[in-house]
């Protein structure tokens, strides 16, 4: 929305030094006397009077265009705020496992996994997503975007095995690092889906978990499944040790319930950002003051001006 702004108002104090020199420090000049001027004194009246319209158009427009008008034009953006997050995914070959869905028996792990992961990652608008997958190794999958859209499809076309038929989890870990560390920024996290234990890999446990502290790296932990197929202890120790949480889900309803908490946990408040768009005025104030002047200097200097 455009309005009419000054940017610098107190030039208009001026006027008052225009007014004050106008009232005091009057012009002098020679006059001739005539006889029975009376019709001279009234022609004489008028083109004065038009005289000091013009001055004071001309000083009034100048002081106008000293003054800096503009219109504003104030606009607002939400700027990308959000966090970076690394969404770990095991793909290896225990995700085969059905039943973890209550309400459809049929899907596999995988298959409910992907849903609700793409559904966590179309609520986080404002933040930088990327996918590493696991399994017998780690690879990235996607790094880090803002295109939700991109990386759902991304996501929905992952499948078991991809990465091999074993459990690499602190491989995914270091993966994760590699992913975030080129961020500069302090709101680093990554969330780690497992439903097995580490039983492949280069990296071992101290060190994804130094790596990952040395990056500022907040880790969530999720085992998925039934008692005895992952190991709790040390889910919660990578998620300890990083500044996070673990998380055990036995269905697929309580896996989105953990999704939408880790959604609310770390949530950044993201405000408005708003910047002006200036457009300066003073060219037409002032080229009108220049064209009122050269009238009154060409009016006052006829020879018909006594």
């Amino acid at each position: 929305m455009s309005s009419l702004n000054f940017e610098y108002p107190e030039v208009f104090l001026l006027l008052l030094l225009f007014l004050f020199c106008d009232r005091f420090c009057r012009e002098k000049s020679s006059s001739i006397i005539f006889p029975n001027t009376t019709f001279f004194k009234s022609v004489s009246n008028y083109r004065l009077k038009s005289l000091q319209i013009l001055k004071w158009a001309s000083i009034s427009l100048l002081v106008t265009a000293l003054s800096s008008p503009y219109t504003l034009l104030k606009e607002r953006e939400k700027p990308k705020e959000g966090l970076n997050i690394a969404l770990l995914l095991d793909t290896s070959e225990s995700m085969k496992a059905i039943g973890f869905s209550q309400q459809n028996f049929t899907l596999n792990r995988f298959q409910v996994v992907k849903e609700i992961v793409i559904d966590f990652i179309n609520k986080r608008e404002s933040d930088n997503l990327g996918i590493v997958v696991f399994g017998e190794y780690a690879f990235i999958s996607s790094p880090l975007t803002y295109d939700k859209a991109i990386l759902s499809k991304m996501v929905n076309q992952l499948r078991i095995g991809v990465a091999g038929r074993s459990t690499a989890i602190y491989d995914a870990v270091g993966q994760s690092v590699s992913l975030l560390k080129r961020e500069d920024n302090s709101s680093n996290i990554a969330i780690l889906l497992t439903d097995g234990i580490n039983t492949s890999g280069v990296i071992d446990r101290d060190q994804a978990i130094r790596v990952a502290k040395n990056s500022n790296i907040k880790i969530y932990t999720i085992g998925i499944g039934q008692q005895g197929e992952f190991n709790p202890l040390l889910l919660q120790d990578i998620a300890e040790e990083t500044g996070g949480r673990a998380f055990i889900a036995r269905t697929g309803e309580e896996l989105k319930q953990i999704y939408d908490e880790i959604d609310k946990l770390e949530k950044r408040e993201i405000r408005d950002v708003g910047y002006e768009i200036k457009e300066y005025l003073y060219f037409y104030p002032l080229i009108f003051s220049m064209l009122t002047l050269l009238i009154y200097i060409t009016l006052k200097n006829r020879r018909e001006l006594i």
